[in-house]
């Protein structure tokens, strides 16, 4: 092969204002970019401990098992399930949207014995529909989904917690899309297990995800604990419940290897740690308040904006994200063509959703980096001049004024 034929990588220059991922902050880009070293070298082990002090206060909580799995979101998803989840283990899924049938699917792959509670796409769950069915079902976990992409919902949480310690009921949610940019506690919400995603308003780049366990979760996933022989030796005990069946996505001896014994597992992902701190050392800079605020006043920018253009929003508004929004695409407007001429025109992505929203809802992301008055302000121009051209009339200027508008009122309203 003549490997004069590829070029050096030379990715076109694109914002990135879809569902995620986003652009990275260059502060997280520099941070990766920085040389390897040694998986035990103290410079490495000094930088694992200060992840997992920075992300407790990202997750706000004093989990002590607060740590990165190497892999995109999806892979922290399914170390905590395959790790918690043992064969038939009753588990409840509450399903609002794509992501909530792919919790559904993770646990029928972990064996468990796996009941969902349905709703449509476009709504979320009350307390009391949650509490009923576990009141029926009487499940060893709660599996939910914070905020689903699919939709552009937000699944309220803060009362969960009190049902599953009411009927001692492990509970995990899905916090990719969230994190950072739209109130979560773990702590004080009562979560067990929470897995999130760097690539949505952390700010950084797919490929690991952090990850935190309440001392209950640990607790039950030591009960599962085998140490690989090999490494093992006399003084090692293994738990007394049913093996885990995975062993890259094994949180027992993840744990292990983040632990004071640094028993060896997997060579961490090293500039993928370097990435995960500094976003974390960024937010945490901002302020996380201050970073959450940050994305409600962009995402509200741009549904003011949207709405201007006299575009109606998809599912309960009430409950929609801080960083993602639901747009109905117009009757007529030719969803594929709105999306390339705002990508190869104006180098802007946004994105559609999936199945029963195909081609009927487009996903305009404000998060992390791209939480900026900048993008919103392209954003907004591009789509009103391109829905202009399509035969979509708006009030031309109408979109920027609108979110202007926003932006003066809040500033005011925070002096």
């Amino acid at each position: 092969m003549n490997n004069a034929i590829f070029s050096q990588i030379n990715p076109p220059p694109r914002l990135l204002m879809g569902p995620g991922p986003i652009n990275a902050d260059p502060r997280v880009l520099r941070a990766m970019s920085a040389q390897l070293v040694g998986q035990y070298d103290p410079a490495m082990t000094g930088y694992m401990n200060e992840v997992m002090t920075l992300y407790r206060g990202v997750f706000a909580t004093r989990n002590l098992w607060t740590l990165l799995i190497n892999g995109t979101s999806r892979a922290g998803i399914e170390a905590l399930l395959v790790s918690a989840i043992r064969p038939g283990d009753k588990v409840l899924v509450p399903v609002f949207g794509r992501f909530g049938e792919l919790l559904c699917e993770i646990a029928h792959r972990c064996r468990a014995d796996v009941h969902r509670l349905d709703i449509p796409w476009g709504e979320v769950f009350s307390p009391d529909q949650i509490e009923d069915a576990i009141k029926r079902l009487r499940p060893r976990m709660l599996l939910t989904v914070h905020g689903d992409t699919s939709t552009t919902l937000r699944q309220p949480l803060q009362e969960l917690g009190r049902i599953c310690q009411r009927y001692d009921v492990l509970f995990y949610t899905d916090a990719t899309a969230t994190l950072g940019g739209n109130p979560l506690d773990t702590d004080a919400w009562g979560l067990d297990a929470v897995s999130a995603g760097m690539q949505k308003c952390l700010g950084g780049a797919s490929g690991t995800s952090p990850v935190t366990l309440s001392d209950k979760m640990a607790e039950h996933i030591r009960r599962r604990r085998r140490v690989e022989a090999g490494i093992r030796t006399d003084a090692h005990q293994e738990g007394e419940d049913e093996m885990i069946y995975s062993n890259y996505f094994d949180l027992a001896m993840i744990m292990d290897y983040w632990g004071s014994e640094r028993l060896n597992h997997h060579t961490e992902a090293t500039s993928a740690l370097y990435g995960a701190r500094e976003c974390a050392r960024i937010i945490l800079g901002e302020g996380l308040d201050q970073c959450i605020q940050r994305h409600k006043i962009q995402g509200d920018a741009l549904m003011k904006g949207v709405q201007a253009m006299g575009l109606d929003l998809f599912g309960d508004t009430a409950h929609k994200m801080n960083n993602v929004l639901g747009v109905l695409i117009p009757e007529g407007v030719n969803d594929l063509a709105v999306r390339h001429s705002m990508l190869h025109d104006f180098g802007i992505e946004i994105g559609t959703s999936f199945g029963p929203l195909v081609g009927k809802v487009w996903r305009i992301g404000t998060m992390g980096y791209n939480a900026r008055t900048s993008c919103v302000m392209q954003t907004l121009t591009a789509l009103e001049a391109v829905l202009h051209r399509h035969g979509f009339r708006t009030p031309q200027g109408a979109a920027a004024q609108a979110a202007w508008d926003h932006y003066t009122l809040t500033a005011t309203q925070n002096a």
